[in-house]
């Protein structure tokens, strides 16, 4: 199941700059997601990381996978952008293993570990066949009616 970008703009809240996620090129519900990052160096986040020799930050290949894994909890049937906010709470295990520069196509495969209100995935990012980086995230899916009775509740 490919998903394009029109979708993943009415899955995810994120805008440019910060949407990155271009393109999913497979889900398998309550599984696993490939998704596509393509990364330009008009990219604004490029443009003050290292000017002279641009390289795609970490914690940016850190935020695809979760961005990633709140798609494939959508297509999971646990997610509903309409009804839920969806939070990046946790990150374990990080590593960098190679550069992320201007001109590549980052692959980004996520693997659910646990589905539900709290999830747990692990996460891959790729340039061809090397692995550039990898994670374990952990998200929280909330009602968003909830968070509107927090801001609405009096000071005390």
């Amino acid at each position: 199941m490919a998903i394009d970008s029109t979708e993943i703009q009415t899955i995810l809240p994120h805008r440019y700059p910060f949407l990155f996620i271009d393109r999913v090129v497979e889900v398998d519900p309550d599984v696993s997601i490939v998704a596509e990052h393509l990364v330009s160096m008009s990219s604004s986040i490029l443009q003050g990381h290292f000017p002279g020799h641009a390289v795609l930050p970490g914690v940016v290949q850190v935020e695809a996978m979760a961005q990633a894994a709140v798609i494939l909890a959508n297509k999971s049937g646990r997610f509903d952008p309409q009804l839920h906010h969806c939070y990046f709470i946790g990150i374990k295990e990080a590593k960098f293993r190679g550069v992320v520069a201007p001109g590549d196509v980052l692959q980004i495969r996520v693997k659910a570990e646990r589905l539900g209100r709290v999830g747990k995935f692990t996460g891959e990012c790729y340039v061809g066949e090397e692995l550039r980086s990898s994670a374990t995230i952990t998200a929280v899916i909330e009602p968003k009616d909830k968070a509107k009775a927090k801001a609405d509740a009096p000071a005390e």
